[in-house]
């Protein structure tokens, strides 16, 4: 009889704030920006809503005709001001390993610039098989489903919809703006505390029997 538990997964893993600390970086990288253009960015605020595109973010302190060339700024600013600030989560690095172990591809999949995203991976070694920038919220699913994710992996609403639009199991980490309660009442299959807790959710999600919406994804 064939085995019905599931194989090697390809695990989708969000970045801030699910596999890095991004706000030391990010509140370094606000305030220099404040000071070259001379406009205020309260960076404490901004670090408490991290998530979005950058965009939504600059829409708060610039007006619509200045947002597109201060992101550009920000993003110049960025590799000097925040990778060597950004620290990596408790667990991320297990967790990218628990996916390699288990014969699968860990890819990352955020919103952030791709290539500010690789510079905080390669600073702090962690080494997916893929990274995929400039999506947020259910654009993730485009990635996804090109990668074939069954696992999309995040601490935002925003991922939970991009997982589910992708048709993958959406585990939750209650490490960025939202707590547990939160993110199970927002739809996630799955909710951790953070991602220390992962290797042992997915050696036991790998030896469960895969069900009608498992057979479906694959």
């Amino acid at each position: 009889m064939a085995s019905t538990t599931r194989t090697a997964p390809t695990v989708g893993f969000d970045l801030d704030m699910t596999l890095i600390d991004s706000r030391p970086g990010i509140h370094a990288c606000y305030t220099e920006l404040s000071a070259r253009t001379g406009t205020h960015v309260d960076a404490d605020l901004a670090v408490t809503r991290l998530g979005p595109p950058l965009e939504q973010e600059l829409a708060h302190w610039f007006p619509a005709e200045r947002v597109a060339a201060t992101a550009d700024l920000y993003r110049s600013l960025y590799p000097a001001t925040a990778i060597a600030a950004t620290p990596a989560l408790a667990g991320a690095r297990e967790a990218v390993a628990a996916v390699r172990a288990a014969g699968g591809r860990a890819i990352v999949v955020t919103a952030k610039y791709e290539p500010n995203a690789k510079l905080h991976l390669e600073h702090l070694g962690i080494e997916p098989d893929a990274v995929i920038g400039d999506l947020w919220a259910e654009q993730k699913a485009v990635a996804l489903r090109e990668h074939g994710a069954s696992v999309y992996v995040g601490d935002h609403l925003g991922d939970i919809r991009g997982a589910r639009a992708a048709g993958a199991h959406s585990v939750a980490v209650a490490t960025g703006p939202y707590g547990v309660e939160e993110l199970r009442a927002a739809g996630a299959d799955t909710v951790l505390a953070d991602l220390t807790e992962f290797p042992a959710w997915l050696a036991a999600y790998r030896e469960a029997p895969e069900g009608p919406a498992d057979a479906a994804r694959a």
